[in-house]
């Protein structure tokens, strides 16, 4: 097979590739380009939707004052603890801190970011003599609640 024969065999694949992926019905070249155009604007379309309700999904969670994400993970023995917000958040620290005592986690590892915005994440084990084992719906409710107690005591402040 010739070099030109390899190229126009190559051609033909993309464009029956790209006839595929628009799923076009045409069988000419332009027709199938024509169609591919009209499928990657209606893409832009799309995606421009998607951003705008994005960027306003975004404002009306700003507007109602969104509380920090919180995710556990149970870990062999104990739990990672991540909570996020977007907003620095001032003795929230302490908050989940006090938390984690009152549940007889023990702080094994945590790395905290308070600067613009709040980042916790901390590995949490539970104490050796304690006998009820607790899970992570456990954990996570109670970082919730110090949440919850810390945003309406900085709200009253």
């Amino acid at each position: 097979m010739s070099s030109r024969e390899r190229k126009k065999a190559a051609l033909y694949e993309k464009l029956q590739l790209l006839r595929s992926v628009t799923n076009s019905s045409a069988l000419n070249k332009t027709s199938i380009i024509v169609d591919a155009t009209k499928y990657i604007e209606d893409l832009k379309q799309k995606v421009d939707r998607l951003n705008r309700d994005i960027a306003t999904s975004q404002f009306s969670a700003e507007d109602q004052n969104s509380l920090p994400a919180v995710k556990v993970e149970t870990l062999e023995r104990g739990f990672l603890i991540n909570v996020f917000s977007e907003r620095n958040c001032p003795g929230l620290l302490v908050s989940i801190l006090e938390t984690f005592e009152e549940l007889g986690l023990t702080v094994l590892d945590a790395r905290v970011s308070c600067s613009d915005s709040f980042h916790l994440e901390a590995v949490g084990g539970e104490n050796q003599g304690q006998h009820d084992s607790i899970d992570a719906q456990v954990v996570k409710q109670a970082v919730l609640q110090a949440i919850k107690n810390w945003s309406e005591s900085s709200e009253q402040d």
